[in-house]
């Protein structure tokens, strides 16, 4: 390594995290549904990122970082195996909603999902990624892909209508 490669790498590094973390940290608070594992989960991400840092080419920085979010969301996932509890959903007939309890809603519906469907959703629609990079990025197939984000729609209709007794 040459003198100053380190100090050079490190400058482009934290030039990437101030760059993506809001982007990050938006993704893995909807693959999450709660702020601190989000941030947790972003944390993790990143000193794994930084790790592989020197491998990394600027352009699929991004793209990078977001897979490890994934895989470390999907292996938290598989320690705890465990149910996620949401409280109730809003009552129908309520005022209508601001912008932050539209979010609540998207997030407690979310949270109702499987974990392969709630990925595709938010990688599909959230970070507004093609069926292909989804499936690049998960490691499934495209098809797998169509399948989890339909289904996943689908459930998330069902859960809104009868949340809404209809409303939308």
């Amino acid at each position: 390594m040459r003198i100053g490669g380190r100090a050079e790498r490190d400058a482009a590094f934290t030039a990437f995290v101030e760059q993506s973390s809001p982007a990050l940290l938006r993704t893995a608070w909807l693959l999450t549904g709660d702020h601190h594992a989000a941030h947790d989960l972003v944390q993790a991400a990143l000193v794994k990122t930084y790790v592989a840092w020197p491998r990394v080419r600027p352009e699929g920085a991004l793209a990078y970082a977001r897979k490890v979010l994934v895989n470390e969301r999907t292996d938290v996932w598989r320690r705890r195996r465990g149910e996620v509890v949401v409280e109730d959903v809003p009552e129908a007939g309520r005022p209508e909603r601001t912008t932050t309890e539209d979010r609540d809603l998207v997030v407690r519906l979310l949270a109702t999902l499987p974990e392969q469907q709630r990925r595709v959703v938010v990688l599909r629609y959230y970070t507004d990624l093609s069926e292909q990079a989804v499936a690049d990025l998960l490691d499934i197939s495209r098809g797998a892909v169509k399948s989890a984000a339909s289904r996943g729609l689908a459930a998330l209709r069902t859960q809104l209508t009868t949340s809404e007794g209809g409303a939308r």
